[in-house]
C-alpha cells in the first residue's frame, strides 16, 4: 500500500467501522510521520529529556487509536489530532515533573536525578500551553494553526490542507496569533 492520502484515509475509516485489519495496515503508514512530527516536538529539549522520540509516538499513537468517539476524516484530520496528542502528552509530562519537584508524590531521588530535572523545560511548556488555552477562548482557529505550524512544523500550504483554509487566511491568523502570544509574554515578564 503506497503513502497515499487516500489510503490512510481508507484504513482510518475502516478501523473506525471495526476493522481490525486496518490498524495493522495504518501503522507502518503512518509511523514515520508521527516519529517526524515527534522529533520536531522534542527539536528543543535537552539531551537525555525524559520522554523520547519514539515513547511521544507511541504514547500519542495509542491514544489516537483508542479514541472511539472520532470520526476521522481523512488523513490529514489524523496529523492534527496526532499534533495536539503530542502537546498534551508533553505538557502532562511538565505538569507530572513540576508536581514531583514541588514535593507532591514525590519519590526519592537522588542529587544527579534532581539536576536533570531542574534542567528540563517543563515550565516553558506550561506556559506556552497556558498561554494557547488563553488565546483558544478568544480565537480557537488561531491556536491550531500555532499547533500546526510551531509544534508539528507543517508549511502555511499543509496547515491550509489539514484545516481546510486558504494559505492567505493561515498567514494572516499565523501573524495575528504570533503578536497575540509575543504580547502577552512580554506582559507576563
Amino acid at each position: 500500500m503506497s503513502n497515499s492520502t487516500t489510503d490512510v484515509t481508507e484504513l482510518l475509516r475502516r478501523h473506525t467501522d471495526g476493522d481490525p485489519q486496518a490498524l495493522a495496515e495504518l501503522i507502518p503508514i503512518v509511523y514515520k510521520e508521527l516519529q517526524k512530527l515527534a522529533s520536531h516536538y522534542l527539536q528543543g529539549e535537552r539531551p537525555g529529556h525524559t520522554l523520547q522520540t519514539t515513547a511521544l509516538v507511541h504514547e500519542a499513537y495509542m491514544r489516537l487509536i483508542d479514541r472511539k468517539e472520532v470520526n476521522w476524516k481523512d488523513r490529514s484530520h489524523f496529523f492534527a489530532v496526532a499534533a495536539q496528542t503530542m502537546r498534551r502528552i508533553l505538557v502532562d509530562n511538565a505538569r507530572k515533573h513540576r508536581a514531583v519537584k514541588r514535593g507532591r508524590s514525590a519519590p526519592q531521588i537522588s542529587l544527579e536525578q534532581t539536576a536533570i530535572f531542574a534542567k528540563e523545560r517543563a515550565p516553558e511548556h506550561l506556559f506556552i500551553d497556558e498561554l494557547l488555552t488563553k488565546l483558544a477562548k478568544v480565537d480557537p482557529q488561531a491556536v491550531r494553526i500555532v499547533e500546526l505550524r510551531y509544534f508539528a512544523g507543517l508549511s502555511v500550504g499543509q496547515t491550509g490542507e489539514v484545516m481546510g483554509v486558504s494559505p492567505a487566511t493561515v498567514k494572516r491568523e499565523w501573524s495575528v496569533a504570533k503578536a497575540w502570544l509575543l504580547r502577552e509574554m512580554r506582559s507576563a515578564t
